[in-house]
């Protein structure tokens, strides 16, 4: 059940934008985004542009609402404290009876990071009504780009991170019908030799930056082997 909202302190919302398409932000995200007085955009560094800030950036031309920029670095070792800083800057909006929004690329409980938002204010400010709005994620949109069912009948489907070590890899592409393989990037080349081991290269799809202007489809994976490959792609394997 949702939290019932506090006098005097503002409502908090997870809001998916999509993979990309601004067009595919859902009618309610863009409704809130319109009513919220901050919008909270998250960037790897100060000099980076959020890729979730760029899908609204039609929305939000002009002064009202404004928009604040929380860093997120890639380094693992250092996101707690910039999880704990984000609440923190979040809070003394709320606090001022503001509602704020964080923004998410994709949706925001699929690997999102207003998840680790999400349980710290429900740890430490229990009080905050926070409500959620789902997002088109990536997984779903490079499904209908490549035109590639992701599951029909009793069917099973798994979502992974491709740096699973490979035994767990080879047994979850024997155990399931689709697999969609995330954080591809770094680890392209080591499942390519999976793939190739276990006869499933052939039924691979590669999609990077579904949706948008830089979106590129591969149907035969091997010629990627090698290549640097970016950050917001991924593989749907289906057996």
């Amino acid at each position: 059940m949702a939290n019932i909202r506090n006098q005097g302190i503002g409502q908090l919302y997870g809001v998916g934008v999509g993979p990309g398409d601004p067009e595919l932000i859902t009618i309610k995200a863009q409704r809130i985004l319109s009513q919220v007085s901050v919008i909270f955009v998250p960037s790897k560094g100060a000099g980076h542009q959020s890729y979730a800030g760029s899908i609204i950036s039609s929305l939000v031309k002009g002064s009202t609402p404004e928009v604040v920029k929380l860093i997120f670095p890639m380094q693992k070792s250092a996101l707690e404290s910039y999880w704990e800083k984000a609440v923190e800057e979040i809070w003394q909006h709320l606090t001022q009876g503001r509602d704020c929004a964080l923004v998410t690329e994709g949706d925001p409980l699929l690997y999102g990071t207003f998840i680790y938002i999400l349980s710290i204010f429900q740890e430490r400010h229990p009080e905050v009504s926070i409500e959620v709005v789902p997002g088109i994620s990536s997984i779903n949109a490079a499904s209908a780009r490549a035109l590639l069912p992701l599951a029909t009948g009793s069917e099973r489907v798994a979502t992974i991170p491709a740096t699973y070590e490979d035994e767990a890899l080879r047994e979850t592409l024997q155990t399931f019908d689709t697999v969609v393989l995330l954080k591809v990037n770094a680890v392209f080349d080591r499942i390519l030799d999976v793939l190739e081991e276990m006869n499933l290269v052939d039924k691979c799809i590669y999609i990077k930056r579904c949706t948008t202007e830089d979106e590129e489809i591969v149907r035969d994976i091997r010629r990627l082997r090698g290549k640097t490959l970016d950050y917001l792609s991924l593989v749907i394997v289906r057996r």
